[in-house]
């Protein structure tokens, strides 16, 4: 089994958007620091110029990982495993096929059951439902290659 790898955020940006969002996260950055000195030299409201701060240095590390692209989503399906990234700033999940007991395929998600009783559960969501169903095809394929039983629950209650 070659590796298929699906994209579950489409929106391609172009080279000029990455670059800008890594210009306005270095500003954003350039902001809190200037705003970190400036606030705490005229005394204002600690609490409240920590929050604004930690905010904006948030968003500009955010907006640079995005320019940068580790901020991407996906599902790739390798021989050997799973790994999947269903949220922006988490770190990647990675499931070895040999560690996988079982499978449930729910109409939105997927709930890896893993042979340390631990569970893992993939959310789609529901912003681009046309990639459900691939990803869900290959993950019985690669499930029925690896000889792991998988069912396919309606509805999840």
């Amino acid at each position: 089994m070659k590796e298929k790898y699906f994209d579950l955020d489409p929106d391609n940006k172009t080279q000029l958007v990455k670059i800008l969002q890594i210009i306005f996260g270095i500003l954003c950055i350039a902001a809190t620091l200037y705003y970190f000195f400036s606030g705490i030299i005229s005394g204002a409201s600690k609490i409240t110029l920590l929050t604004a701060l930690l905010f904006l240095l948030f968003f500009g590390i955010y907006q640079i990982m995005s320019g940068l692209g580790r901020t991407k989503k996906y599902f790739r399906l390798t021989h050997n495993s799973i790994s999947f990234k269903q949220h922006s700033v988490l770190p990647v999940t990675d499931i070895q096929s040999d560690n996988i007991d079982k499978l449930e395929l729910y109409p939105l998600s997927i709930k890896f059951f893993l042979k340390n009783s631990k569970k893992i559960k993939f959310r789609f969501g529901i912003s681009y439902p046309e990639i459900i169903d691939p990803v869900k095809q290959e993950v019985i394929g690669f499930a029925e290659d690896h000889s792991i039983p998988w069912i396919e629950v309606p509805e999840e209650v």
